[in-house]
Formats: C-alpha cells, structure tokens, sequence
C-alpha cells in the first residue's frame, strides 16, 4: 500500500506515515509485509484550544485554591485588577457617574440614632432650621434618606440630569474640597435652561458658603440607596488621625 491509498482511506496529509517493508521467513517461505506507523497530528485550533484551556486550569488553581504566599500575592493582585480595570469601568458606564460608590467622610447627614432613629423627634428638633426654605414636615417625610446617613456608609450613586432632580434628593457635587460634598437639596433655580442647585447637610446648623449656589457642571450624581453601612470605615480608619479633632471618630447630632 503507497501513501496515495493511504491518504484515500481518510489519513490526512497533515499526518505523518511511515511504512516499512519487513521480510518474514516461515517454513522456507519469504514473506513479505508491510509495517505502516500513522502518527495523527491534532488539529491547529485543538492544540491551542487545549493549551488555552490548561493554563486556565493553573491559573484558576493558583488565584482560588493556592494557598501558598505565591498564590495569596497573585491572588490579590488579580482581585485588584479586575475591580480597578473591569469591575468599575463597567459600573461607570451602566450607573452613567464617574462615582458610583461613595464612602460618607463626614457627620453631616448623621441623623441621631441612625438608621434607628425617630424621624418625628428628630424633625422637631430641626424643623427652624427647614423652615426658613420654605420646607415643613410633611414635605420632608416624602423625602429619601429621610433619616439621613451615617459617617462610613457607602451610598450607590447614580448619574443624573439636572432637570430631574428635586427637592429634598441628595446630591453627591464638587464643593472645591479635597473630596465631594454630599448633601440635600433644599432649593432649585431654573433660568434659560441653566439649574443651580442649594444643599444642607440634615446635620449642619447651616449652609456652607460653597453650596449655597451649586452649577450644574459641578454636580456628579444622586444618591439612590444605602449600599453598605459602616464598612467604609475599613477607609477611612488610615485617615482619620489627619483630620481636626472635631471631625474624628463616630458621630454626634448638632
């Protein structure tokens, strides 16, 4: 049999053949035979499909259930990637805001009790303060976060336009500090299409000069919902010992 039969009988050219000729002697008679050694060569996309798919299989092996230094160093190393380059483009890009996650840095919003605090007392020991903008009890009790938020919670923030926003939602804007301002809207300006906004922290005694006429270039989302409370703390724990003394540790009610 030459190679063209071979190859006839459904052997690939990509295969390697070697054919030998072996003579047998066997009660004074010469045989002839012929030794054909077919060496299947796999396919281009196998291959690299199943090198692709066992470096995998290491690399799974070593980020999950190495528990080596080697594998803990790695590890981390991948958990921080995927969230910085992966996990948070993509959450950019689906909540339509640069932050979407915001750690609250300051007593501002801090309501006393918390998330356990009683609305009604609460408002009657601020309801002065509201008053002056034209803003009484029931219109606040229609308000979110109407029992405000604490220092270290995270809040989920989503990218807004100005014409949607109202009174009483809170707004995440720049307030020319070192981070973003998170407070309460309590009035809106509209002229020629252009909106300025006017926030006060539920905690403050009154409005910051900052924030008494914010543009609506400088705002950078709305606050939906409370994420997580108090493990933003894990944070801001390594900053608290450069803040003034005022500002530092759990929160109290003005």
């Amino acid at each position: 049999m030459d190679i063209k039969d071979l190859k006839k009988a459904g052997v690939s050219s990509a295969d390697k053949i070697d054919i030998t000729e072996i003579d047998i002697k066997e009660k004074d008679k010469k045989i002839k035979f012929e030794e054909i050694k077919i060496k299947r060569e796999e396919d281009k996309k196998q291959k690299k499909f199943k090198s692709i798919k066992k470096f995998w299989k290491k690399f799974w092996f070593i980020v999950w259930k190495d528990d080596s230094l080697k594998g803990w160093i790695i590890s981390i190393i991948f958990l921080f990637v995927v969230i910085k380059f992966i996990f948070f483009p993509l959450l950019n890009l689906a909540t339509g805001t640069s932050l979407p996650l915001a750690i609250v840095e300051s007593c501002s919003m801090y309501h006393q009790g918390n998330i356990l605090s009683s609305f009604d007392n609460w408002y009657e020991r601020h309801d002065e303060k509201y008053a002056q903008f034209i803003i009484n009890k029931l219109d606040f009790q229609e308000f979110p976060f109407k029992r405000g938020f604490n220092k270290g919670d995270i809040l989920f923030i989503v990218g807004t336009k100005p014409e949607k926003l109202e009174e009483g939602d809170i707004i995440i804007f720049d307030g020319y500090q070192s981070n973003p301002i998170i407070h309460r809207i309590i009035d809106i300006k509209e002229e020629n299409g252009e909106y300025t906004f006017s926030t006060i922290g539920d905690n403050n005694n009154g409005q910051l000069t900052f924030e008494k006429v914010i543009t609506e270039d400088k705002i950078v989302g709305r606050a939906v919902f409370r994420l997580v409370p108090y493990l933003g703390w894990v944070k801001l724990v390594f900053f608290e010992g450069s803040k003034p003394s005022s500002e530092r540790g759990f929160c109290d009610e003005n």
